[in-house]
């Protein structure tokens, strides 16, 4: 692999994130977790004649509630440290 071809082979960090925009891509990633889990809950709940599909919509908006949490907690550790 030939470093030479990297984008930052200089050292300059002009496309660093900084604090604030690191916040709100979080925070807007958190929105889309959100999101996606209150569909597959409201879909889950309407899902009568499939139990293996509603179960699978189920577990994956358990795992957007856990992506969410991670996410909030990161940004809170964030504001901590401002």
């Amino acid at each position: 692999m030939n470093h030479n071809l990297d984008y930052d082979r200089d050292g300059d960090r002009e496309d660093a994130l900084g604090e604030q925009d690191l916040r709100e891509l979080l925070s807007n990633s958190m929105e889309i977790e959100t999101e996606l889990m209150r569909r597959y809950i409201i879909t889950a709940e309407r899902i009568h004649q499939n139990p293996v599909l509603k179960d699978r919509l189920e577990n994956f908006a358990q795992g957007n509630a856990k992506r969410t949490r991670q996410l909030q907690d990161e940004i809170s550790s964030l504001t901590t440290f401002e």
